[in-house]
C-alpha cells in the first residue's frame, strides 16, 4: 500500500492542455474515484499516475518517492482496464500468472499468489477454464486478479465496468467494495457514472476540463456542492435549477425572486452580491414536493415515471421552467394534472453568476 501526492501536475499534448495544475493527496488505503464528463481528463490523470503518460509539469509522489521518470513496473501499481485484455488461448491461471512470469518470479511464489488471489476473488473453480468459457463478470474478476497477483501498492481501475450489463455492474461494484475491505489497498477508480462514484468512494474527485472542481466524500458532494457543475453532475435525477434575482440581503439571509414561484427568503450570505444580480437556485428532486393544491405557483404534470418504490414527476409551467419532483409511489398525481410546488428553504442551494455556491448563514449543515 502507498499514498499518492500530485503537486501542480499538468499534461499537454502539443498546445492542448488536458490536465491543468492538479494538486491532490490520496492517503494510504483510501478508495478514491475520479469522476466527470467525457473529455474532462480523468483517464489521462490515471495514466499519469500509472506511468503510461509522461508528466509535462509538476511532481508525482508515491509514498516518499518522486516517480515522474519511473516506469509503470517501477512504480508498484497494478491497472485494470475497461477491456479485459485476456489471452484467449491461456487458462485463467496462466492469464493471472502472466505478469509474475514476466518478472521471473519462482514457480512456488507464482502458485502461492495466484491461489490466494483466486480465493479472494472466488475464482478457484475457474482456474483451468479459458476466457471464452467465462461470463463478463468472471472475466473482469480475472483481469482484477492479474493486477492483484503482482501485489502492487496501488490498484488503478479505468472504467472497468463499462462493458457489463446493469445487473453485472451492481454485482461487480459490490465485489470491488468487498475487495477493498479485504485488502485495504489504495485504490483509484475512474468512471463517468456518478452512481459508481457515490457507492464506491471514500473520496470523490470531480474533474472538469482538466481542473479539479471539488474533492470530498459522497455525502459532502451531494449535500454541499461547491459549484453548480458539481451540483448538477452528482445525483440522479439531477438537481433542478431555476433562474433567480437577488431582491435584498441582510446579515441573516437574503430574498430572491424566482419566476413562477415569486419571492423566497433563504438563509444565504449575499451581502457582497449586488441587488438585482442574476443567481441560480438549485434544489434536489426529493426536496421539491407538491404543496397546497390551491397555491399560486401552478405547474403542469408532463410525465410521471413509476419506479416501484417512488415516482419521478416532470413538471412545466408558463415560464418554461422544467422541473423534476421525486415523491412516494402512492402519491395520487397523474399526467395532465396541475399542481403547486413547495420548496424547503433548508435544502435549497444558491449559486452566483460565476456558478459558485453561496455560503449559508449560521452553522453549516452536517
Amino acid at each position: 500500500m502507498a499514498s499518492v501526492q500530485l503537486d501542480h501536475v499538468s499534461k499537454r499534448f502539443g498546445s492542448t492542455h488536458v490536465i491543468n495544475g492538479v494538486s491532490l493527496s490520496i492517503e494510504d488505503g483510501e478508495f478514491v474515484v475520479f469522476v466527470g464528463p467525457s473529455g474532462c481528463g480523468k483517464s489521462t490523470l490515471l495514466r499519469l499516475i500509472a506511468g503510461l503518460e509522461s508528466i509535462t509539469d509538476g511532481d508525482l509522489m508515491i509514498g516518499d518517492q518522486r516517480v515522474n521518470n519511473l516506469t509503470p513496473q517501477e512504480r508498484g501499481v497494478g491497472m485494470v482496464f475497461q477491456s479485459y485484455a485476456l489471452y484467449p488461448h491461456m487458462s485463467v491461471y496462466d492469464n493471472m500468472a502472466f505478469g509474475l512470469k514476466l518478472e521471473k518470479a519462482g514457480k512456488e511464489t507464482v502458485a502461492e499468489r495466484i491461489n490466494e488471489t483466486a480465493r479472494i476473488l472466488q475464482l478457484e473453480p475457474l482456474l483451468e477454464r479459458k476466457p471464452k468459457a467465462l461470463s463478463g463478470g468472471q472475466r473482469q474478476r480475472v483481469a482484477m486478479g492479474r493486477a492483484m497477483a503482482r501485489e502492487p501498492g496501488i490498484l488503478l481501475f479505468d472504467e472497468p465496468l463499462s462493458n457489463l450489463d446493469a445487473s453485472l455492474r451492481v454485482q461487480m461494484r459490490n465485489e470491488i467494495a468487498r475487495l477493498h475491505g479485504r485488502l485495504g489497498s489504495t485504490m483509484i477508480y475512474v468512471t463517468h457514472d456518478q452512481v459508481e462514484a457515490m457507492t464506491l468512494a471514500d473520496k470523490i474527485v470531480v474533474l472538469r476540463a482538466g481542473h479539479i472542481e471539488q474533492v470530498g466524500s459522497p455525502r459532502t458532494l451531494y449535500e454541499r456542492p461547491a459549484s453548480k457543475f458539481v451540483a448538477g453532475f452528482i445525483g440522479s435525477p439531477a438537481m433542478n435549477f431555476m433562474a433567480a434575482t437577488l431582491v435584498d440581503a441582510t446579515d441573516t439571509g437574503c430574498r430572491v425572486n424566482v419566476p413562477g414561484l415569486g419571492d423566497i427568503d433563504l438563509p444565504f450570505q449575499a451581502r457582497d452580491v449586488s441587488r438585482g444580480a442574476s443567481l441560480s437556485l438549485g434544489i434536489r428532486p426529493e426536496h421539491l414536493q407538491p404543496g397546497d393544491p390551491e397555491g399560486d405557483n401552478r405547474f403542469d404534470v408532463v410525465n410521471v415515471e413509476y419506479l416501484g418504490n417512488e415516482c419521478c414527476i416532470y413538471l412545466d409551467n408558463a415560464t418554461d421552467t422544467f422541473l423534476t419532483s421525486r415523491v412516494e409511489a402512492a402519491t395520487p398525481i397523474t399526467r395532465g394534472d396541475t399542481v403547486s410546488l413547495h420548496l424547503e428553504p433548508q435544502h435549497v442551494h444558491l449559486f452566483d453568476s460565476d456558478e459558485r455556491a453561496l455560503a449559508r448563514t449560521g452553522a453549516d449543515r452536517q
